[in-house]
């Protein structure tokens, strides 16, 4: 039996009654098409975009249904490694790196505005020098503001959306993680700046990986490892800052994502590591008031949760996406 343990819930009338169902995940029993782990072929790409190498994974059959991928932060494409060939046999999947993430570009700062409007801009004209028409998002982190901004612009695109640790909802946001990082979106100042850099550093890139895990013994030093390798590039720790500043850009557009998820309702998996310091639980359940046919996982982990939980996660991908999207 698995150690993962995962929490469904359902709701019938949100703020009035929740139902929670608890239940011992069938191990990692393979999901359908996990042999695959060992045969697909993933494709390493760069695609020239308004002047900008993006660097970005591809793997699956082109004519199948595409699911794109967008990481979070400090990581890259390479939070996917352990999920793509999960999914490979039966989607065709596009996960890109940002600019100043990963193997795509770093502009330097006087050249280049990182800054989420930008990001969500180039990637959505990323999605359009690609042909992808339509796509399913999975969104993590930085991913979930990103990808928001490509579903509110371009609703008739989006067939489905899974969402692991990515925040759209205040709740999300209120906690003591986002303390330092809210005292810079109000006073941009040298001095508030130094406070956030410790994340920046090995310490912090491994506590996000670590934090909250049921087994540190399962975490492959690799991830913060190469994580922090482009973190420490010169030039690299002052763009983070400045998308630690744009992030305050993010929750004045929560009242437009919500009302896109009510518009237009798209089909959502939610599989969240309930023990994320950073985007804890909170965040997670409110999506149900918009989107009550929801599904709703919080899983035994942490931020970073495909590290742990990939095997459950793309059981659950396959299964919701498998009933949600036309082959």
């Amino acid at each position: 039996m698995n150690r993962s343990r995962i929490v469904g819930h359902t709701v019938a009338a949100f703020g009035l009654a929740v139902l929670t169902h608890l239940a011992h995940a069938a191990p990692p029993t393979a999901p359908a098409g996990s042999s695959v782990a060992s045969t697909a072929s993933v494709s390493y790409r760069t695609v020239n975009v308004d002047g900008v190498n993006i660097f970005y994974r591809e793997a699956g059959p082109k004519n199948a249904p595409t699911l794109l991928l967008l990481h979070g932060f400090p990581t890259s494409s390479q939070m996917f490694r352990n999920l793509i060939p999960m999914l490979a046999d039966r989607y065709h999947i596009i996960a890109p790196d940002y600019p100043g993430y990963g193997q795509s570009d770093m502009p330097p700062m006087d050249k280049f505005t990182y800054s989420f409007d930008n990001l969500a801009g180039l990637i959505d004209k990323f999605t359009q020098t690609l042909g992808l028409a339509h796509y399913a998002l999975y969104v993590q982190d930085y991913g979930a503001p990103i990808g928001y901004r490509l579903a509110a612009a371009h609703p008739e695109r989006v067939t489905a959306i899974v969402v692991q640790n990515g925040n759209a909802y205040n709740e999300g946001l209120d906690n003591e993680f986002w303390a330092p990082v809210k005292a810079y979106w109000a006073d941009k100042t040298v001095a508030n700046a130094a406070k956030l850099r410790p994340l920046l550093e090995i310490g912090g890139t491994k506590w996000q990986y670590t934090e909250g895990v049921r087994d540190v013994t399962r975490i492959s030093p690799d991830a913060w490892t190469v994580d922090q390798a482009y973190l420490d590039r010169p030039g690299n720790k002052d763009i983070q800052i400045e998308m630690f500043y744009s992030y305050g850009s993010n929750p004045g557009r929560y009242p437009e994502w919500q009302a896109y998820f009510r518009k237009h309702q798209p089909p959502m998996l939610i599989a969240w590591g309930k023990n994320d310091k950073i985007f804890p639980a909170a965040g997670a359940t409110p999506y149900l008031r918009d989107l009550p046919k929801a599904e709703l996982h919080l899983l035994d982990t942490g931020h970073f949760a495909l590290e742990e939980d990939s095997a459950a996660i793309g059981g659950l991908m396959r299964n919701f996406l498998g009933r949600t999207l036309k082959p």
